[in-house]
């Protein structure tokens, strides 16, 4: 007779277990039981190898998954603040925690407008209204998901997850307490809320090639991409008079058939403000390096010296709105290129209509899409442009540029290191953590004639 017929009518806790083969059955299925319940999945307390991180990855779903992220458990973080690019980290990195967490991130609300300290007076905006949504899906699709709040069954409780914060709260207790959150005894909590902390703040455990992948699924909403649109045509409208000008003028420097094509710009990035220079100048300081600040005369004999430019060229100038007065910003540039910024440009009415996030996004594409950008190393803004832009040079087949891999990437600064190193090594983009990168965007550097590619720092 069989094990079903020897255990009629079983029950476990020692009622109704009339034989030794039942009662044998009964421990072995409590002890499984406690032990799926009891004991973690990741052994070990200690630091972080790759080990562990390949173990978070594989459970949090491969990008071959057919399943996807599971869209009936969500994780919910606090607003995020501070500058667009910054906010941009922070929503990536709530998106690979609650990847890890194998969780649908509900949509968090931004930030409009931009005060440090004043965190009170932060203007929230909702994500779909600068990015869209549906599209983010799309291309995050089996990788990383964005959910409503309207999705939210409400059948089960909210568990709050309070981020940890002072120096004792280090990497590995992050990162251990990240691992606790991704058991299967937290599933029958349909929403795990994190309390504290904004995102940018948090401890970081994921490679650069996870945030590229996070942020190339970033689409403007079409009111804002239409106002970069027109930006960007008065740029190339400005170019295309100057290379018309050029053409009457000098023989051969604009053939015909060009000017019916988009007509090429440079933006560059700088940085030149006061606060800025203060905040930069410290920062060699503690660092001990002297390649961070740039003035104005050393960014414009960088950009004056970019192989390859043929002139007339316009040279767009991504500046603070500080800086929209002086109008000595214009001057003193090599002959045949023409600066220009939002006010030379009679587009700066564009940029009034829009709080601080949105002028920042406009902006952020309009250097995106330029021929040519140059940034300052240490600069968000600069940073997340060039990783965007090698990105998409790697995906249409470029693979080397001015004589450099661009799988190869050279560390340049790590600025968030408490310890000062500042490393400089070739290594790849697929194991560089965020923190450690400055600049490594081959498509946004500029080579020179003796020394290739360099950055404008």
């Amino acid at each position: 007779m069989g094990i079903a017929s020897n255990c009629k009518y079983p029950m476990f806790f020692g009622r109704n277990l009339n034989s030794i083969t039942c009662k044998g059955l009964a421990l072995i299925m409590i002890a499984l039981f406690l032990r799926v319940v009891l004991l973690p999945s990741f052994s070990g307390h200690g630091g972080i190898d790759k080990n562990n991180l390949d173990l978070i990855h594989s459970r949090s779903l491969s990008l071959d998954s057919d399943n996807g992220i599971r869209k009936d458990k969500f994780l919910e973080v606090p607003q995020i603040v501070w500058g667009l690019n910054n906010q941009k980290i922070a929503f990536a990195r709530a998106c690979l925690t609650a990847r890890m967490l194998n969780r649908t991130l509900l949509m968090p609300s931004l930030s409009a407008s931009l005060f440090y300290k004043e965190i009170d007076r932060l203007q929230p905006i909702s994500f779909d209204k600068v990015f869209q949504s549906e599209k983010f899906n799309a291309l995050c699709n089996g990788f990383v998901q964005l959910g409503r709040y309207s999705d939210l069954r409400n059948r089960t409780g909210v568990y709050e997850l309070q981020k940890g914060s002072g120096r004792k709260w280090t990497v590995e207790r992050d990162l251990d307490q990240l691992k606790e959150f991704s058991e299967d005894s937290f599933d029958g909590y349909e929403v795990i809320r994190i309390v504290g902390k904004n995102p940018f703040l948090w401890h970081d455990h994921w490679p650069v090639k996870d945030y590229a992948r996070v942020f190339e699924c970033l689409v403007l909403v079409d009111e804002i991409a239409k106002e970069a649109d027109k930006v960007v045509s008065k740029i190339r409208e400005v170019g295309k008079e100057m290379g018309s000008k050029s053409q009457s003028s000098q023989s051969g420097a604009y053939p015909d058939s060009s000017l019916s094509q988009p007509v090429p710009y440079v933006a560059v990035h700088m940085r030149i403000e006061i606060d800025w220079m203060i905040h930069c100048k410290k920062l060699e300081q503690r660092l001990n390096v002297s390649e961070i600040c740039s003035s104005k005369q050393e960014i414009m004999e960088r950009v004056g010296n970019i192989v390859g430019l043929k002139s007339p060229l316009v040279i767009y100038l991504a500046v603070a709105d500080s800086l929209l007065k002086d109008s000595s910003i214009l001057a003193g540039w090599k002959e045949g290129l023409f600066p220009v910024e939002k006010k030379k440009l009679s587009v700066d009415g564009i940029y009034s209509k829009y709080p601080y996030l949105i002028q920042s996004a406009i902006d952020y594409e309009v250097c995106s899409r330029a021929d040519v950008f140059v940034g300052n190393s240490f600069s968000t803004f600069s940073s997340l442009i060039a990783l965007v832009r090698t990105q998409k040079m790697i995906r249409m087949g470029v693979t080397r540029s001015c004589g450099v891999s661009l799988s190869a990437m050279a560390l340049i600064s790590s600025p968030v290191e408490d310890n000062g190193a500042h490393p400089a090594t070739d290594t790849s983009v697929q194991n560089l953590n965020r923190e450690e990168i400055g600049w490594y965007s081959f498509g946004s550097f500029f080579c020179t004639e003796k020394q290739g590619y360099r950055m404008s720092g």
